[in-house]
């Protein structure tokens, strides 16, 4: 099947997840193209899971400090969008499993990591997320890692969620991941509705030691554009595909993020 390859930039959050289930849906109806997808998030946005209570976020707070509030078609824990660079892959299921599909696309993205000039590592371990989420220091997604997360000495850089569609002509994933670029996401906990203080720093401390930003990695602001572009190519020399362009694709999405 046809691979398509999309740079659409920085979009409101509710736009953004709107074209996320569009493009699974139209893949599993049989109208779609098998699609990676780079995006920002303009104003930032804190997403929540699929399955995630609404009433942990102190939406209010959000509301008056111009964040969205949105909820991904995706699983996983609640993230503060802000400077990273998102990523989003709609592909046929085909017999692959979940974890082999995580495997897979983080395969790709740590080759186009690699391309940029950093070496990470895919993490091997599965935390039990049953145990996890019963602690209200699970609801941010960075405090723990899944397997075949991406990492770097052991922190958090890249987090992702996934989906399963069933459609008229074929089953469909749909994945989505944050490339931390810079520390604003560790702002979630300003938005968590947190009532022990004790619990709340518990939080900030596990997000500052579980998580890492990719400018912190290279040394330096991170130039969105190159990333994407070693995103791009990353994900053709690991999966041996050649993108068709998209008559969506934005090319310049600016250039460099400043700590």
């Amino acid at each position: 099947m046809t691979w398509s390859f999309q740079n659409t930039c920085a979009l409101p959050g509710a736009e953004n997840m709107r074209l996320d289930e569009a493009n699974a849906l139209a893949l599993g109806n049989g109208h779609g193209v098998q699609l990676v997808r780079l995006f920002r998030w303009r104003p930032w946005a804190i997403s929540l899971g699929y399955n995630q209570r609404a009433e942990e976020i102190r939406l209010d707070k959000a509301s008056a400090d111009g964040i969205d509030v949105v909820r991904r078609p995706t699983g996983g824990r609640a993230i503060l969008h802000a400077e990273e660079l998102t990523y989003s892959v709609v592909m046929a299921a085909g017999r692959a499993g979940v974890l082999q599909v995580y495997n897979d696309i983080s395969t790709a993205i740590v080759a186009g990591l690699r391309l940029y000039g950093v070496k990470v590592s895919i993490q091997k371990s599965q935390p039990n997320f049953a145990e996890v989420y019963r602690h209200t220091s699970s609801i941010p997604c960075f405090t723990s890692s899944a397997r075949y997360e991406i990492e770097w000495n052991g922190r958090k850089l890249v987090g992702s969620a996934q989906r399963r569609f069933s459609g008229e002509e074929r089953d469909v994933v749909l994945q989505h991941g944050s490339i931390l670029c810079g520390p604003a996401h560790k702002r979630l906990t300003e938005y968590l509705r947190v009532d022990d203080n004790r619990v709340k720093a518990r939080v900030e401390r596990e997000m500052e030691e579980k998580t890492v930003e990719l400018s912190e990695v290279a040394g330096g602001p991170v130039d969105f554009e190159r990333l994407a572009s070693c995103i791009c190519r990353g994900f053709e020399e690991a999966w041996n595909i050649s993108f068709v362009a998209s008559e969506d694709t934005i090319v310049d999405c600016g250039s460099t993020i400043h700590n």
